[in-house]
Protein backbone atom coordinates (compact mmCIF):
# COMPACT_ATOMS: atom_id res chain seq x y z
CA UNK A 1 0.00 0.00 0.00
CA UNK A 2 3.04 1.76 0.18
CA UNK A 3 4.73 3.01 -3.83
CA UNK A 4 18.91 8.31 -19.91
CA UNK A 5 20.85 9.57 -22.51
CA UNK A 6 20.12 13.35 -23.22
CA UNK A 7 18.80 13.20 -26.82
CA UNK A 8 20.39 15.94 -29.51
CA UNK A 9 17.41 15.84 -31.76
CA UNK A 10 15.25 17.98 -29.70
CA UNK A 11 13.79 20.63 -32.04
CA UNK A 12 14.58 24.61 -30.98
CA UNK A 13 11.34 25.94 -30.86
CA UNK A 14 10.63 28.94 -28.80
CA UNK A 15 8.93 27.88 -25.39
CA UNK A 16 5.33 29.75 -25.74
CA UNK A 17 3.55 30.26 -22.72
CA UNK A 18 2.22 26.49 -22.38
CA UNK A 19 -0.45 24.58 -21.78
CA UNK A 20 -7.30 19.99 -20.13
CA UNK A 21 -11.11 20.75 -20.21
CA UNK A 22 -9.31 17.97 -19.45
CA UNK A 23 -5.64 17.56 -20.82
CA UNK A 24 -5.10 13.71 -20.36
CA UNK A 25 -2.79 10.75 -20.53
CA UNK A 26 -5.03 8.67 -22.88
CA UNK A 27 -2.60 7.25 -24.66
CA UNK A 28 -2.74 4.22 -22.28
CA UNK A 29 1.30 2.91 -22.36
CA UNK A 30 4.28 2.92 -20.02
CA UNK A 31 6.70 1.63 -22.02
CA UNK A 32 9.26 -1.21 -20.08
CA UNK A 33 6.04 -4.20 -19.70
CA UNK A 34 3.94 -6.69 -22.07
CA UNK A 35 1.88 -8.19 -19.56
CA UNK A 36 -0.56 -6.83 -16.20
CA UNK A 37 1.63 -8.27 -13.06
CA UNK A 38 0.57 -6.92 -10.01
CA UNK A 39 3.56 -6.93 -7.52
CA UNK A 40 3.31 -4.10 -4.28
CA UNK A 41 7.08 -4.83 -3.36
CA UNK A 42 8.51 -5.63 -7.39
CA UNK A 43 8.53 -3.09 -10.35
CA UNK A 44 5.40 -3.18 -11.81
CA UNK A 45 4.66 -1.56 -15.03
CA UNK A 46 1.45 -1.38 -17.04
CA UNK A 47 1.23 -1.29 -20.25
CA UNK A 48 -2.12 -1.17 -21.10
CA UNK A 49 -4.40 0.20 -18.15
CA UNK A 50 -7.16 -1.11 -20.19
CA UNK A 51 -6.30 -4.54 -19.55
CA UNK A 52 -6.40 -3.23 -15.57
CA UNK A 53 -10.46 -3.17 -15.97
CA UNK A 54 -10.91 -6.18 -17.38
CA UNK A 55 -8.63 -8.54 -15.96
CA UNK A 56 -9.04 -7.38 -12.20
CA UNK A 57 -12.42 -5.85 -12.07
CA UNK A 58 -10.73 -2.31 -11.54
CA UNK A 59 -13.61 0.35 -12.45
CA UNK A 60 -12.97 3.71 -14.95
CA UNK A 61 -13.23 6.39 -12.36
CA UNK A 62 -14.84 8.71 -15.55
CA UNK A 63 -17.92 6.47 -14.51
CA UNK A 64 -17.86 8.48 -11.08
CA UNK A 65 -16.40 11.99 -11.98
CA UNK A 66 -19.58 13.79 -12.30
CA UNK A 67 -20.57 12.63 -8.62
CA UNK A 68 -17.32 14.28 -6.99
CA UNK A 69 -17.53 17.83 -5.90
CA UNK A 70 -14.79 19.83 -7.18
CA UNK A 71 -12.45 17.35 -8.27
CA UNK A 72 -8.69 17.32 -8.38
CA UNK A 73 -6.82 18.23 -11.31
CA UNK A 74 -5.35 14.47 -11.16
CA UNK A 75 -9.14 13.29 -11.30
CA UNK A 76 -9.95 15.91 -14.05
CA UNK A 77 -6.90 14.60 -16.26
CA UNK A 78 -7.07 11.15 -16.25
CA UNK A 79 -3.95 10.70 -14.17
CA UNK A 80 -6.48 8.71 -11.53
CA UNK A 81 -8.09 6.50 -13.74
CA UNK A 82 -9.61 3.93 -11.91
CA UNK A 83 -11.10 3.00 -8.77
CA UNK A 84 -13.19 0.43 -6.34
CA UNK A 85 -16.31 1.40 -5.25
CA UNK A 86 -15.24 5.11 -4.74
CA UNK A 87 -19.19 5.82 -5.08
CA UNK A 88 -19.66 5.72 -1.23
CA UNK A 89 -16.77 8.43 -0.53
CA UNK A 90 -18.04 10.72 -3.05
CA UNK A 91 -21.44 10.33 -1.47
CA UNK A 92 -20.43 11.14 1.62
CA UNK A 93 -18.13 14.20 0.16
CA UNK A 94 -21.56 15.45 -1.16
CA UNK A 95 -23.56 14.89 2.03
CA UNK A 96 -21.20 16.30 4.40
CA UNK A 97 -20.96 12.97 6.09
CA UNK A 98 -18.05 11.56 8.08
CA UNK A 99 -15.34 9.74 5.68
CA UNK A 100 -11.96 9.26 5.17
CA UNK A 101 -8.48 8.67 3.34
CA UNK A 102 -5.46 6.88 4.19
CA UNK A 103 -2.49 6.10 2.11
CA UNK A 104 1.41 5.52 3.41
CA UNK A 105 4.74 5.07 2.43
CA UNK A 106 7.60 2.63 2.56
CA UNK A 107 10.51 4.46 3.73
CA UNK A 108 13.18 2.73 1.46
CA UNK A 109 14.80 5.77 -0.20
CA UNK A 110 13.78 9.97 -1.20
CA UNK A 111 10.54 10.58 -1.72
CA UNK A 112 10.07 12.22 -4.81
CA UNK A 113 7.62 13.88 -7.35
CA UNK A 114 5.83 10.17 -8.05
CA UNK A 115 5.28 10.24 -4.14
CA UNK A 116 3.48 13.87 -4.79
CA UNK A 117 0.92 12.23 -6.15
CA UNK A 118 -0.26 10.22 -3.34
CA UNK A 119 0.57 13.34 -1.11
CA UNK A 120 -1.92 15.39 -2.95
CA UNK A 121 -4.31 12.82 -3.31
CA UNK A 122 -4.59 12.81 0.86
CA UNK A 123 -4.41 16.56 0.96
CA UNK A 124 -7.25 16.97 -1.58
CA UNK A 125 -9.57 14.52 0.22
CA UNK A 126 -8.28 16.08 3.16
CA UNK A 127 -9.67 19.56 2.47
CA UNK A 128 -12.79 17.97 1.18
CA UNK A 129 -13.59 17.08 5.10
CA UNK A 130 -12.15 13.43 5.16
CA UNK A 131 -10.48 12.42 8.03
CA UNK A 132 -6.88 12.22 6.83
CA UNK A 133 -4.41 9.29 7.86
CA UNK A 134 -1.03 9.29 6.44
CA UNK A 135 1.91 6.34 7.84
CA UNK A 136 4.94 5.30 7.88
CA UNK A 137 5.38 2.04 6.60
CA UNK A 138 8.37 0.80 8.51
CA UNK A 139 7.44 -2.91 9.69
CA UNK A 140 7.04 -3.51 5.96
CA UNK A 141 10.07 -1.57 5.07
CA UNK A 142 12.23 -3.81 7.44
CA UNK A 143 10.61 -7.08 6.91
CA UNK A 144 10.43 -6.73 3.05
CA UNK A 145 13.49 -4.19 2.26
CA UNK A 146 15.90 -5.70 4.78
CA UNK A 147 16.36 -1.76 5.63
CA UNK A 148 17.66 -1.25 9.09
CA UNK A 149 15.53 0.97 11.51
CA UNK A 150 18.48 4.00 11.46
CA UNK A 151 17.83 3.95 7.72
CA UNK A 152 13.80 4.07 8.00
CA UNK A 153 14.17 6.90 10.25
CA UNK A 154 16.02 9.05 7.93
CA UNK A 155 13.80 8.65 4.99
CA UNK A 156 10.79 8.58 7.70
CA UNK A 157 11.46 12.43 8.47
CA UNK A 158 12.02 13.12 4.97
CA UNK A 159 8.53 11.93 3.92
CA UNK A 160 6.64 13.75 6.89
CA UNK A 161 8.50 17.02 5.70
CA UNK A 162 7.48 17.19 2.21
CA UNK A 163 3.77 15.87 3.14
CA UNK A 164 3.47 18.78 5.79
CA UNK A 165 5.29 21.24 3.73
CA UNK A 166 2.31 20.57 0.64
CA UNK A 167 -0.10 21.33 2.86
CA UNK A 168 -1.49 18.06 5.26
CA UNK A 169 -3.17 19.48 8.55
CA UNK A 170 -1.22 17.38 11.11
CA UNK A 171 -3.66 18.83 13.82
CA UNK A 172 -6.99 17.63 11.74
CA UNK A 173 -5.64 14.54 10.78
CA UNK A 174 -3.34 11.60 12.12
CA UNK A 175 0.42 10.33 11.03
CA UNK A 176 1.73 7.60 12.91
CA UNK A 177 4.30 4.47 12.36
CA UNK A 178 3.24 0.82 12.39
CA UNK A 179 6.17 -0.21 14.45
CA UNK A 180 4.43 3.08 16.92
CA UNK A 181 0.77 2.26 17.06
CA UNK A 182 -0.28 -0.54 19.00
CA UNK A 183 -4.28 -0.53 17.70
CA UNK A 184 -3.19 -1.12 14.82
CA UNK A 185 -0.99 -3.89 15.49
CA UNK A 186 -3.97 -5.33 17.68
CA UNK A 187 -6.42 -4.86 14.47
CA UNK A 188 -3.68 -6.64 12.77
CA UNK A 189 -3.92 -9.79 14.94
CA UNK A 190 -7.66 -9.98 14.82
CA UNK A 191 -7.47 -9.86 10.86
CA UNK A 192 -4.94 -12.68 10.71
CA UNK A 193 -7.29 -15.17 12.19
CA UNK A 194 -9.35 -14.54 9.13
CA UNK A 195 -6.52 -14.85 6.42
CA UNK A 196 -4.93 -17.90 5.36
CA UNK A 197 -1.37 -19.09 3.98
CA UNK A 198 -2.79 -20.07 0.77
CA UNK A 199 -4.45 -16.79 0.14
CA UNK A 200 -0.69 -15.21 0.75
CA UNK A 201 0.24 -17.97 -1.76
CA UNK A 202 -2.30 -16.99 -4.53
CA UNK A 203 -1.97 -13.06 -4.58
CA UNK A 204 1.53 -12.35 -3.28
CA UNK A 205 3.58 -15.75 -4.74
CA UNK A 206 4.98 -16.43 -0.76
CA UNK A 207 6.10 -19.25 -0.43
CA UNK A 208 8.69 -21.48 2.23
CA UNK A 209 11.38 -18.78 2.37
CA UNK A 210 9.22 -16.03 2.77
CA UNK A 211 9.97 -15.22 6.47
CA UNK A 212 7.21 -14.75 9.00
CA UNK A 213 8.14 -11.37 9.39
CA UNK A 214 7.09 -10.38 5.56
CA UNK A 215 3.68 -12.01 5.96
CA UNK A 216 3.22 -10.54 9.37
CA UNK A 217 3.98 -7.27 7.63
CA UNK A 218 0.55 -8.00 5.11
CA UNK A 219 -2.04 -8.39 8.22
CA UNK A 220 -0.33 -5.19 9.45
CA UNK A 221 -1.51 -3.33 6.20
CA UNK A 222 -4.90 -4.16 5.97
CA UNK A 223 -4.62 -3.12 9.44
CA UNK A 224 -3.67 0.56 8.35
CA UNK A 225 -6.27 0.47 5.44
CA UNK A 226 -9.12 -0.52 8.17
CA UNK A 227 -7.40 1.76 11.05
CA UNK A 228 -9.85 4.94 9.99
CA UNK A 229 -12.98 2.55 10.93
CA UNK A 230 -12.04 1.55 14.40
CA UNK A 231 -13.94 4.71 16.29
CA UNK A 232 -16.44 4.91 13.67
CA UNK A 233 -17.40 2.91 10.64
CA UNK A 234 -17.16 5.25 7.63
CA UNK A 235 -16.52 5.01 3.45
CA UNK A 236 -12.38 5.32 3.26
CA UNK A 237 -10.63 5.73 0.55
CA UNK A 238 -6.97 4.35 0.29
CA UNK A 239 -5.05 6.34 -2.96
CA UNK A 240 -2.37 3.70 -4.12
CA UNK A 241 -1.01 2.98 -7.82
CA UNK A 242 -2.23 0.10 -9.51
CA UNK A 243 0.29 -2.28 -8.39
CA UNK A 244 -0.75 -2.44 -5.19
CA UNK A 245 -4.42 -2.61 -5.66
CA UNK A 246 -3.80 -6.77 -4.15
CA UNK A 247 -3.62 -5.29 -0.92
CA UNK A 248 -6.99 -3.44 -1.42
CA UNK A 249 -8.60 -6.44 -3.15
CA UNK A 250 -7.48 -8.42 0.48
CA UNK A 251 -8.92 -5.24 2.90
CA UNK A 252 -11.58 -5.59 1.29
CA UNK A 253 -12.31 -9.83 1.74
CA UNK A 254 -11.26 -9.27 5.67
CA UNK A 255 -13.65 -6.55 6.09
CA UNK A 256 -16.02 -8.64 5.34
CA UNK A 257 -15.08 -11.61 6.56
CA UNK A 258 -15.18 -9.36 10.29
CA UNK A 259 -18.66 -8.80 9.83
CA UNK A 260 -21.12 -9.76 12.30
CA UNK A 261 -23.95 -10.14 9.33
CA UNK A 262 -24.03 -10.51 5.33
CA UNK A 263 -26.83 -9.13 3.92
CA UNK A 264 -28.53 -10.63 0.57
CA UNK A 265 -31.57 -9.85 -1.55
CA UNK A 266 -33.49 -13.16 -1.93
CA UNK A 267 -37.04 -14.32 -3.00
CA UNK A 268 -38.00 -17.54 -1.01
CA UNK A 269 -36.33 -19.50 2.26
CA UNK A 270 -33.19 -21.33 0.15
CA UNK A 271 -30.21 -18.99 -0.60
CA UNK A 272 -29.14 -17.99 -3.90
CA UNK A 273 -25.73 -17.36 -5.60
CA UNK A 274 -25.94 -13.98 -8.07
CA UNK A 275 -26.67 -15.72 -11.30
CA UNK A 276 -29.55 -17.75 -10.03
CA UNK A 277 -30.90 -14.27 -7.82
CA UNK A 278 -30.87 -12.58 -11.39
CA UNK A 279 -32.72 -15.47 -12.80
CA UNK A 280 -35.33 -15.47 -10.56
CA UNK A 281 -35.67 -11.67 -10.33
CA UNK A 282 -36.86 -11.83 -13.52
CA UNK A 283 -39.31 -14.63 -13.41
CA UNK A 284 -40.95 -13.09 -10.19
CA UNK A 285 -41.17 -9.43 -12.30
CA UNK A 286 -42.48 -11.46 -15.03
CA UNK A 287 -45.20 -13.67 -12.58
CA UNK A 288 -46.19 -10.07 -11.30
CA UNK A 289 -47.53 -9.03 -14.43
CA UNK A 290 -49.40 -12.22 -15.29
CA UNK A 291 -50.95 -12.91 -12.07
CA UNK A 292 -54.57 -11.82 -10.35
CA UNK A 293 -54.12 -9.23 -8.32
CA UNK A 294 -54.90 -11.44 -5.21
CA UNK A 295 -53.30 -13.98 -6.25
CA UNK A 296 -50.32 -15.48 -4.91
CA UNK A 297 -46.85 -16.33 -6.56
CA UNK A 298 -45.26 -19.75 -6.12
CA UNK A 299 -41.95 -20.87 -6.05
CA UNK A 300 -43.13 -23.64 -8.45
CA UNK A 301 -44.53 -20.60 -10.63
CA UNK A 302 -41.16 -19.28 -10.75
CA UNK A 303 -39.78 -23.02 -11.97
CA UNK A 304 -42.33 -23.00 -14.71
CA UNK A 305 -41.36 -19.68 -16.09
CA UNK A 306 -38.15 -20.51 -16.06
CA UNK A 307 -38.32 -23.96 -17.79
CA UNK A 308 -40.95 -23.11 -20.29
CA UNK A 309 -41.91 -19.47 -20.19
CA UNK A 310 -45.02 -17.25 -19.19
CA UNK A 311 -47.32 -19.70 -21.32
CA UNK A 312 -46.71 -22.53 -18.70
CA UNK A 313 -47.37 -20.97 -15.83
CA UNK A 314 -51.00 -22.47 -14.00
CA UNK A 315 -51.68 -19.74 -11.39
CA UNK A 316 -54.97 -22.16 -10.84
CA UNK A 317 -53.60 -25.68 -10.55
CA UNK A 318 -53.75 -27.42 -7.27
CA UNK A 319 -50.56 -29.13 -7.83
CA UNK A 320 -48.54 -27.52 -10.76
CA UNK A 321 -45.73 -29.26 -12.15
CA UNK A 322 -42.94 -28.50 -13.56
CA UNK A 323 -41.54 -29.91 -17.21
CA UNK A 324 -37.72 -31.45 -16.05
CA UNK A 325 -36.00 -30.27 -19.01
CA UNK A 326 -34.09 -27.08 -18.71
CA UNK A 327 -33.27 -25.63 -22.35
CA UNK A 328 -29.53 -24.46 -23.18
CA UNK A 329 -26.94 -25.19 -21.25
CA UNK A 330 -27.58 -22.86 -18.62
CA UNK A 331 -26.12 -24.28 -15.08
CA UNK A 332 -27.21 -21.40 -13.12
CA UNK A 333 -30.44 -21.59 -14.72
CA UNK A 334 -30.84 -25.50 -13.88
CA UNK A 335 -29.24 -24.98 -10.30
CA UNK A 336 -32.59 -22.08 -9.73
CA UNK A 337 -35.01 -24.19 -11.36
CA UNK A 338 -33.90 -27.16 -8.89
CA UNK A 339 -34.17 -25.04 -5.72
CA UNK A 340 -37.94 -23.06 -6.76
CA UNK A 341 -39.03 -26.49 -7.85
CA UNK A 342 -38.12 -28.05 -4.47
CA UNK A 343 -39.38 -24.85 -2.38
CA UNK A 344 -42.62 -25.85 -3.90
CA UNK A 345 -45.77 -24.30 -2.46
CA UNK A 346 -43.91 -21.31 -0.76
CA UNK A 347 -44.52 -18.09 -0.98
CA UNK A 348 -42.46 -16.02 -4.05
CA UNK A 349 -41.67 -13.06 -2.54
CA UNK A 350 -39.22 -10.33 -1.96
CA UNK A 351 -37.07 -9.81 0.96
CA UNK A 352 -33.69 -8.88 2.43
CA UNK A 353 -32.07 -11.79 4.44
CA UNK A 354 -29.61 -11.33 7.25
CA UNK A 355 -27.59 -14.21 7.69
CA UNK A 356 -25.42 -14.82 10.56
CA UNK A 357 -21.68 -14.63 9.70
CA UNK A 358 -19.59 -14.36 12.08
CA UNK A 359 -22.77 -12.93 14.80
CA UNK A 360 -22.77 -13.93 18.73
CA UNK A 361 -26.18 -14.85 19.85
CA UNK A 362 -26.63 -11.54 21.96
CA UNK A 363 -25.98 -9.84 18.52
CA UNK A 364 -28.36 -12.05 16.52
CA UNK A 365 -31.15 -11.67 18.86
CA UNK A 366 -30.49 -7.94 18.77
CA UNK A 367 -31.44 -7.91 15.09
CA UNK A 368 -34.22 -9.93 15.09
CA UNK A 369 -35.77 -7.52 17.85
CA UNK A 370 -34.82 -4.39 16.12
CA UNK A 371 -36.16 -5.47 12.38
CA UNK A 372 -39.37 -3.54 11.93
CA UNK A 373 -42.34 -4.81 9.81
CA UNK A 374 -43.28 -8.39 8.50
CA UNK A 375 -39.62 -10.55 9.43
CA UNK A 376 -39.60 -14.56 9.62
CA UNK A 377 -36.65 -15.79 11.15
CA UNK A 378 -34.72 -19.28 10.68
CA UNK A 379 -32.01 -20.94 12.69
CA UNK A 380 -29.11 -18.45 11.25
CA UNK A 381 -31.00 -16.38 9.02
CA UNK A 382 -33.66 -13.82 9.24
CA UNK A 383 -35.64 -12.62 6.35
CA UNK A 384 -37.05 -8.61 6.08
CA UNK A 385 -40.13 -7.86 3.94
CA UNK A 386 -40.51 -4.18 4.81
CA UNK A 387 -36.93 -3.09 4.23
CA UNK A 388 -34.54 -1.93 1.23
CA UNK A 389 -30.91 -3.64 1.00
CA UNK A 390 -29.74 -0.02 2.34
CA UNK A 391 -31.89 -0.10 5.30
CA UNK A 392 -31.23 -3.48 5.96
CA UNK A 393 -27.05 -2.77 5.34
CA UNK A 394 -27.67 0.20 7.84
CA UNK A 395 -29.31 -1.91 10.71
CA UNK A 396 -26.90 -4.43 10.37
CA UNK A 397 -24.07 -1.92 10.29
CA UNK A 398 -25.81 -0.17 13.79
CA UNK A 399 -26.53 -3.58 15.59
CA UNK A 400 -22.82 -4.83 15.53
CA UNK A 401 -21.06 -1.60 16.67
CA UNK A 402 -23.86 -2.06 19.67
CA UNK A 403 -22.77 -5.00 19.86
CA UNK A 404 -19.19 -5.23 20.05
CA UNK A 405 -18.25 -5.45 16.43
CA UNK A 406 -16.55 -3.93 14.03
CA UNK A 407 -19.04 -2.68 11.19
CA UNK A 408 -16.29 -2.21 8.94
CA UNK A 409 -17.18 -0.85 5.48
CA UNK A 410 -15.37 -1.95 2.42
CA UNK A 411 -12.75 -0.17 1.73
CA UNK A 412 -12.44 2.07 -1.01
CA UNK A 413 -9.21 2.88 -3.25
CA UNK A 414 -8.21 5.32 -6.52
CA UNK A 415 -5.27 4.54 -9.00
CA UNK A 416 -3.17 7.20 -10.52
CA UNK A 417 -1.06 5.99 -13.36
CA UNK A 418 2.98 5.33 -12.72
CA UNK A 419 5.09 8.34 -14.27
CA UNK A 420 7.06 7.59 -16.26
CA UNK A 421 10.99 7.78 -15.70
CA UNK A 422 12.63 10.86 -17.32
CA UNK A 423 14.86 8.50 -18.98
CA UNK A 424 11.88 6.72 -20.54
CA UNK A 425 10.74 3.12 -18.62
CA UNK A 426 9.32 3.34 -14.77
CA UNK A 427 10.24 6.14 -12.78
CA UNK A 428 12.96 4.41 -10.04
CA UNK A 429 14.18 5.47 -7.05
CA UNK A 430 17.38 3.51 -7.97
CA UNK A 431 17.72 5.26 -10.63
CA UNK A 432 18.37 8.66 -10.12
CA UNK A 433 18.61 10.15 -13.68
CA UNK A 434 15.01 8.57 -13.88
CA UNK A 435 13.23 10.37 -11.18
CA UNK A 436 13.27 13.57 -9.61
CA UNK A 437 13.23 13.78 -5.49
CA UNK A 438 11.75 16.20 -3.34
CA UNK A 439 15.02 16.64 -2.18
CA UNK A 440 17.05 17.23 -5.04
CA UNK A 441 19.10 20.40 -5.58
CA UNK A 442 16.68 22.59 -8.22
CA UNK A 443 19.61 23.20 -10.19
CA UNK A 444 19.65 19.05 -10.54
CA UNK A 445 16.19 19.18 -10.91
CA UNK A 446 17.03 21.59 -13.92
CA UNK A 447 19.35 19.59 -15.07
CA UNK A 448 17.09 16.27 -15.26
CA UNK A 449 14.74 17.72 -16.82
CA UNK A 450 16.53 19.25 -19.61
CA UNK A 451 18.05 15.92 -20.31
CA UNK A 452 14.65 14.24 -20.41
CA UNK A 453 14.22 11.48 -23.02
CA UNK A 454 11.07 13.43 -24.57
CA UNK A 455 7.93 12.22 -27.23
CA UNK A 456 9.60 13.86 -30.23
CA UNK A 457 10.07 13.86 -33.69
CA UNK A 458 13.65 13.33 -35.21
CA UNK A 459 13.35 16.20 -36.70
CA UNK A 460 12.03 20.01 -36.01
CA UNK A 461 10.60 19.92 -39.36
CA UNK A 462 8.89 16.35 -38.95
CA UNK A 463 7.76 17.87 -35.61
CA UNK A 464 6.44 20.10 -37.68
CA UNK A 465 4.64 18.28 -39.99
CA UNK A 466 3.66 15.43 -37.50
CA UNK A 467 3.55 16.44 -34.61
CA UNK A 468 4.86 15.42 -31.35
CA UNK A 469 3.19 12.16 -29.16
CA UNK A 470 2.31 13.87 -25.91
CA UNK A 471 0.72 10.83 -24.53
CA UNK A 472 4.28 9.19 -24.85
CA UNK A 473 6.30 12.16 -23.77
CA UNK A 474 8.07 12.18 -19.70
CA UNK A 475 8.43 15.77 -20.31
CA UNK A 476 4.43 16.32 -21.17
CA UNK A 477 4.00 14.17 -18.06
CA UNK A 478 5.52 16.59 -15.62
CA UNK A 479 3.37 19.18 -17.27
CA UNK A 480 0.07 17.13 -16.68
CA UNK A 481 0.92 15.49 -13.24
CA UNK A 482 2.83 18.56 -11.58
CA UNK A 483 3.92 21.69 -12.96
CA UNK A 484 0.21 22.51 -14.12
CA UNK A 485 -1.12 22.46 -11.05
CA UNK A 486 -4.77 23.67 -11.06
CA UNK A 487 -5.02 25.07 -14.22
CA UNK A 488 -6.06 23.61 -16.75
CA UNK A 489 -6.15 25.77 -20.08
CA UNK A 490 -2.11 25.67 -19.66
CA UNK A 491 -1.99 22.04 -19.76
CA UNK A 492 -4.36 21.71 -22.58
CA UNK A 493 -2.34 24.15 -24.27
CA UNK A 494 0.96 22.54 -23.66
CA UNK A 495 -1.06 19.34 -25.06
CA UNK A 496 -2.77 20.71 -28.45
CA UNK A 497 0.74 22.61 -29.30
CA UNK A 498 2.81 19.64 -29.17
CA UNK A 499 0.19 17.14 -30.91
CA UNK A 500 -0.46 19.85 -33.32
CA UNK A 501 3.36 20.47 -34.32
CA UNK A 502 3.80 24.51 -32.82
CA UNK A 503 5.75 23.36 -29.87
CA UNK A 504 9.22 21.64 -30.36
CA UNK A 505 10.52 19.93 -27.58
CA UNK A 506 14.14 22.17 -26.83
CA UNK A 507 11.94 25.15 -25.67
CA UNK A 508 9.53 22.63 -24.08
CA UNK A 509 11.79 21.05 -22.29
CA UNK A 510 13.49 24.65 -20.89
CA UNK A 511 10.09 25.64 -19.62
CA UNK A 512 9.43 22.60 -18.12
CA UNK A 513 12.95 23.01 -16.41
CA UNK A 514 12.51 26.46 -15.35
CA UNK A 515 9.03 25.60 -13.45
CA UNK A 516 10.55 22.57 -11.92
CA UNK A 517 13.76 24.42 -10.38
CA UNK A 518 10.85 27.14 -9.21
CA UNK A 519 8.80 24.04 -7.52
CA UNK A 520 11.69 21.92 -5.96
CA UNK A 521 12.75 25.48 -4.30
CA UNK A 522 9.53 26.56 -3.33
CA UNK A 523 8.70 23.35 -1.66
CA UNK A 524 12.22 23.12 0.07
CA UNK A 525 11.94 26.88 1.40
CA UNK A 526 8.53 25.09 2.62
CA UNK A 527 10.07 21.58 4.29
CA UNK A 528 12.14 24.17 6.35
CA UNK A 529 9.27 26.48 7.70
CA UNK A 530 7.12 22.87 8.83
CA UNK A 531 10.50 21.64 10.47
CA UNK A 532 9.25 22.25 13.38
CA UNK A 533 6.28 21.14 13.22
CA UNK A 534 7.68 17.69 13.63
CA UNK A 535 8.64 18.14 17.29
CA UNK A 536 4.82 18.62 17.80
CA UNK A 537 3.75 15.59 16.08
CA UNK A 538 2.37 12.41 18.29
CA UNK A 539 4.67 10.01 17.10
CA UNK A 540 8.23 8.69 17.53
CA UNK A 541 10.56 9.86 14.54
CA UNK A 542 13.20 7.33 16.00
CA UNK A 543 12.21 3.95 16.49
CA UNK A 544 13.38 2.35 20.11
CA UNK A 545 13.52 -0.81 17.84
CA UNK A 546 16.96 -0.54 16.65
CA UNK A 547 18.93 -1.30 19.43
CA UNK A 548 17.08 -4.04 19.45
CA UNK A 549 17.31 -5.29 16.15
CA UNK A 550 20.80 -4.21 16.39
CA UNK A 551 20.94 -2.79 12.85
CA UNK A 552 20.69 -5.96 11.50
CA UNK A 553 17.42 -5.54 8.96
CA UNK A 554 15.53 -8.87 8.41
Amino acid sequence: MTDDTPTDTDANATAEEPGVETSRTDGGTATGADDVALDPWGSSTIADYRKLFEEFGIEEFDAVLAEVPNPHYLMRRGVIFGHRDYGPVAEAMRNDDPFAVLSGWMPTGDPHIGHKLVFDEIIWHQEQGADAYGLIADLEAHAARGLTWEEIDEHARDYLLSLLALGFDPEEGTLYRQSGNREVQDLAFELGSKARFAEFEGIYGFDGETSVSHMQSVVTQMADILYPQLDEPKPTVIPVGPDQDPHVRLARDLAARMRFFRITESYFSQELTAEERALVAEAHAALVDLADDDGTIRCVHGAQYLVSGPEAVDFDADRPTVDDAVGGDDPARASAVDKLRNAGMEPLRPRVRFLSRNAPDDAFEALVERIDGEKRRYDEHVDAFDLSIEEAEELAREVEVDTGGYGFYAPSSIYHRFMTGLTGGKMSSSIPASHISLLDDPEDGYSKVKSATTGGRDTAEEQRELGGEADECPVYELYAYLLSGDDDDFAKRVYDECVGGERLCGGCKEQAAEMMREFLDDHQEKRAEVESMLDDLDMELESPRRTVAGETGD
